[in-house]
């Protein structure tokens, strides 16, 4: 049942238990955030009304109008909502396992069970993402003079392990696998997408544009190049295999805005899940590069 939003006590409670990090609160603080979007699209569309009130225009009125907005916002953010709570999730670090993959190219109302399918991602798991990127990885490494394993972490931090890549709105994929966002001086081609960018330490959806790439090639070369040419990412090379010392000078470069990315990012590479890719590269049929340079399993 949706909480009303004159009830202060349920913003109380998640927040003293998003400061304790308490994962159980992490999707009902995701839903909070999608009410709050919501809310200030319906007083966005309230403002552009050319015509009178129907009771009048009152203070009164606007402050029911206001907690009329508020309550809207919460009973159509319950439930799957318009899909921002889901990528807020996976933004915060969260498990997402329920949600299909959405499109980019804005919010989306829920659709018709009669509509088409989302486009599948295009690796399966995090063994099939990490065979297909580790050569490309090995080259950027090289280039940048960091560990291999750090940029694939990096890229599975990213997109989910492959799963959330941006795409274009007839759902080709823009294979941006680092979040490069389409800066002014950008050329190529873009894909709008929904993203979580943190302002003075709060986490603040917005809409963005980001770089698109023909293929899983063109990122990396791109990325690679991004951080060895462009001052501002100086620090982020020479690392050798000192991944935290890699993802802490991409934090304090300014590469992300969130707070916890150095630490995301160390997660990532020290995570199970990557250990298991590692091991499937090395036990691998096919595997995208010589043995002596994959560490051992454990």
């Amino acid at each position: 049942m949706t909480g009303a939003i004159t009830d202060f006590t349920q913003f109380t409670n998640l927040r003293v238990a998003a400061q304790q990090n308490d994962p159980a609160v992490l999707r009902e603080v995701a839903g909070q955030f999608e009410a709050l979007f919501i809310e200030s699209m319906l007083k966005s569309m309230r403002e552009a009304s050319l015509g009178d009130p129907l009771l009048g225009d009152s203070n009164q009125h606007e402050m029911y109008q206001g907690m009329l907005d508020q309550q809207l916002s919460l009973e159509m953010s319950s439930g799957k909502g318009i899909g921002l709570a889901e990528m807020l999730v996976r933004q915060l670090g969260g498990e997402s396992h329920d949600a299909p993959v959405r499109p980019a190219g804005g919010f989306r109302l829920p659709a018709s069970p009669l509509a088409a399918a989302p486009p599948r991602p295009m690796w399966s798991d995090a063994e099939s993402f990490a065979h297909d990127i580790w050569p490309h990885a090995e080259r950027a490494a090289e280039r940048l003079n960091v560990s291999q394993e750090a940029i694939v972490a990096q890229a599975a931090l990213e997109t989910g392990w492959g799963a959330h890549v941006p795409r274009a709105e007839d759902g080709r994929s823009s294979f941006n696998l680092f979040g490069i966002k389409a800066s002014r001086g950008w050329t190529g081609d873009s894909v709008s997408k929904p993203t979580l960018e943190f302002e003075n330490g709060l986490p603040r959806p917005q809409l963005a544009e980001f770089r698109a790439y023909n293929d899983v090639a063109a990122t990396f070369d791109d990325y690679s190049a991004m951080l060895k040419q462009n001052p501002r990412y100086a620090a982020v090379s020479d690392h050798g295999e000192d991944i935290e010392g890699f993802a802490r000078a991409l934090q304090s470069s300014g590469y992300a805005t969130d707070p916890a990315y150095a630490q995301k990012l160390k997660a990532v590479a020290d995570s199970e899940t990557m250990q298991k890719a590692i091991t499937g590269l090395k036990n691998s049929d096919s595997q995208p590069i010589a043995l002596r340079q994959l560490p051992d399993a454990i």
